[in-house]
This record gives structure tokens, C-alpha cells and sequence, in this order.
């Protein structure tokens, strides 16, 4: 979609001086909201959501590059939103997530390397009759369908 793309290009030269900051992704919903979901490595503060905020709206009134009336979000991704980029892989290492295989798995595990091939995570694997036991495995980048951090409350 064209607004999409023009609001992407927005969004990546104004955090163009911020390398620690990275557009996760940019949806225009049929109610006419548009959402932009900005990370950082170390997170993102609401300042820097609302002075990108402020550039994509301005921009996006001056341009004429949507007609209707429409609702600008900016934030970072909400808890539970699939991670998206292998950046957002990279942050969460550490962290306990699960895992939707292509084939319909689903694996638990703490993310522990993010590889070339896919993510190394420590899952802890029980067979009948066997005590739990703690074991490091390998997820291809290609059998993972979707991949959510598991927030605690420990």
C-alpha cells in the first residue's frame, strides 16, 4: 500500500540517527488507523514515539497523503505481539518464548543464541515415567510460523 511504504520512509529518516532505534512495522487498518510500531534495542521512551509521531504527522499533512480522517499510533510492539524481525529475536535473548511450528508445535523455551540457520533455545523435555530434563535445541528460521515472548510474573 502506498501510504504504508511513504510512512515507512518516514519513520526510518527520522530515527536515521538513532541506530539503536528500528521500525518493526507500519499497518493501516480499514478503520483508517494507522499504526507504527518503532523498537529500540534497549526499548523505546514515549518521547521518542511522539517526536515520530509528530514527523509522520506533519509530513503526512502536508503531503495530502491520506485524504480521510485518520488516527496516528505510535508505539513500541504491545506484549504478546509476535516478534517480528531477527533483531527483535536478538533483544529477547534470554527470555522465555514460545515457539508456533509450521506444522501446527509448538516449543517453549528460553531463547538462548540467535544462530544464521535460527534460534538455539533450552527447553525442558519430560518423557513418561522420566524426570524432566533440561536440553538445548535448534529451531530452523524455516519451520517457525510465529514467535511470541511469554511475559512472567515471577
Amino acid at each position: 500500500m502506498q501510504v504504508e511504504k511513504r510512512v515507512a520512509d518516514l519513520v526510518e529518516e527520522k530515527i536515521a540517527d538513532r541506530p539503536e532505534l528500528f521500525l518493526v512495522e507500519v499497518k493501516m487498518l480499514p478503520n483508517n488507523k494507522l499504526i507504527i510500531h518503532v523498537d529500540g534495542d534497549e526499548g523505546i521512551s514515549i518521547q521518542d514515539c511522539a517526536a515520530i509521531s509528530r514527523h509522520v504527522g506533519f509530513h503526512l499533512e502536508e503531503e495530502n497523503v491520506i485524504e480521510q480522517a485518520y488516527n496516528l499510533e505510535v508505539s513500541s510492539p504491545g506484549v504478546g505481539e509476535p516478534l517480528k524481525l531477527v533483531r527483535q529475536y536478538t533483544k529477547n535473548i534470554g527470555r522465555t518464548i514460545s515457539i508456533r511450528l509450521n506444522e501446527g508445535k509448538k516449543k517453549e523455551g528460553k531463547l538462548l543464541e540467535v544462530t544464521y540457520n535460527g534460534l538455539i533455545i533450552e527447553e525442558s523435555v519430560k518423557e513418561k515415567g522420566k524426570k524432566a530434563v533440561t536440553i538445548q535445541t535448534e529451531v530452523p528460521f524455516n519451520d517457525i510460523l510465529e514467535i511470541t515472548v511469554l511475559v512472567s510474573f515471577k
